[in-house]
Parts: C-alpha cells; structure tokens; sequence
C-alpha cells in the first residue's frame, strides 16, 4: 500500500496546499531505501519525508498538515484498506508534535476522522498523562464516532502493533471512567472498542474486569437502562470475557451465561 503511486498522491496533496513544496525531492527521500523496510517502518519513513519540507515548529506545520486532508469517512465500517493512506501523516505528528501538546491533539482529532490516530496519540498519553486523558473524557461525547472509538481505541493498555502503555497496563482504574461513558454508546463501532478494551484489563487484572462486567450486568437487570442500551451492554460484556471464559475460567464463563 505505501508504495511509489501513495506516495505521488501525497506529495501532490502537500503541493495544492503549500506553496514551495518541492513533489520530486520529497518522492526521491520517501522512495529511497523504502523496500527494505517493513509496513509501519515504512509509514514512518515516509513521514519524515513530509515532515523535511513543513514549516516549524508544529504549530506552523499543523494547519499545513489539516490543510492536506482529504474528506472525512462517511461510514464507520467497510471503508477497507483506504485510510491508511494517512499512515505516515501519523507520524507527522508522532516525530514533530510531541511537544505542542495543543496542535498535536488538533492534528489528532482531526485525523481519526480520516483514518484512525490510536497509535498517534499514544506517545501524549505517556507524556501528558492527565491532560491528555481529561481532553479524551471530552471527547467522549463528540458528535462523531470516530473521534468517541479513539476514546476507547488509543488507550487499551495491549493494543496491537502499538507502543504498550505500561503504566495503564499497571493501574487500569486509568481508563475505566472512559469506558464507563463509552459503554452505552449508540454505535457498535464505539462498543466494540470498549468490549476490547475491557478484555485487554482482564488479561492483567481479572479481578478489575470481572467487577466491571458484573456492575455493568447488575444496572441490566436492575431496569436502569433502556431496553435498547441493556441488549447492548449485555454484548459488550460477553465480547469482553469470551476468551476467559472459552478458557473454562468460572467467574466469565458465570458472566458470560448471565449477559443474555
């Protein structure tokens, strides 16, 4: 995908936007040395190929950055392999904006709309730890879901192919006030991300998990949510505990039997 052709539409991308952008210098550093790499080495590679031609510091390279993106997704599932398009735009912002915490949340927000920016905001969850999960509690309640999944999405504690958050893998009392606003969420996209999430904390502390689930399953019967949003909280806790309880674990396979 991050290939000769991708990389021709970035830099026509980056040229319609800013002015002096040199296409044939940036296509010769982001083709040189590419096939050696691996995928998300190449994204990088690529990246820092933008990266060499956007003004600094970052907040004068971010409105470029935005400038350059195309429309957002209309659809949240079956938009296939697209988006990554936007792979090495990540890392834009992962290799410049560490510290402007402010345009690099921007880029962020923005970002996800398009593609998904769980990885990109990883390294801000590590750095600005308290400021960037009370600006991602904002965001649970954003029009969009794309923006409210990477609520969800960029801070389970063992995301794949993703920098590992130890110290949410340490202590996930972190993000249970995000999953807690997440969990009814109106679309399955967003619910899903959060059952992951929540299977990732029970990989690390069952015990946390399982109370979770329980508490969850004990509002489902005790009638203080909607019919709707109990189905729904219901397949968030059996995605949750699946693979526990496939396992033989009591304690899921007792939720899993309970959530229907």
């Amino acid at each position: 995908m991050l290939s000769a052709d991708l990389i021709r539409l970035i830099g026509e991308s980056f040229a319609d936007v800013l002015p002096g952008f040199d296409r044939r210098r940036f296509r010769r550093r982001a083709i040189d040395g590419l096939d050696a790499l691996e995928f998300s080495q190449r994204g990088r590679h690529v990246g820092l190929a933008i990266a060499e031609q956007l003004p600094q510091p970052f907040a004068a390279a971010c409105p470029v950055l935005l400038a350059s993106f195309g429309p957002e997704l209309l659809q949240t599932e079956g938009n296939g392999l697209a988006p990554f398009f936007y792979l090495p735009h990540a890392y834009v912002i992962t290799e410049c904006g560490l510290e402007d915490f402010e345009s690099a949340m921007l880029a962020n927000y923005e970002l996800t709309k398009r593609f998904s920016a769980e990885f990109s905001i990883r390294p801000f969850l590590v750095k600005s730890r308290d400021e960037c999960l009370a600006r991602l509690s904002d965001w649970t309640g954003d029009p969009n879901p794309h923006v409210r999944r990477l609520v969800s999405e960029g801070t389970r504690p063992r995301l794949p192919w993703a920098m590992q958050l130890k110290e949410f893998q340490a202590n996930p009392r972190l993000t249970l006030p995000l999953l807690e606003r997440l969990k009814d969420d109106p679309e399955l996209y967003v619910r899903r991300s959060v059952a992951n999430h929540l299977g990732d904390i029970l990989k690390d502390h069952p015990d946390v998990g399982f109370e979770v689930c329980e508490r969850w399953l004990r509002e489902v019967r005790s009638k203080r949510v909607t019919h709707d949003k109990a189905a729904a909280r219901q397949w968030i806790v059996r995605h949750a505990v699946r693979l526990p309880a496939k396992k033989g674990e009591p304690r899921a396979v007792a939720i899993r039997a309970s959530a229907k």
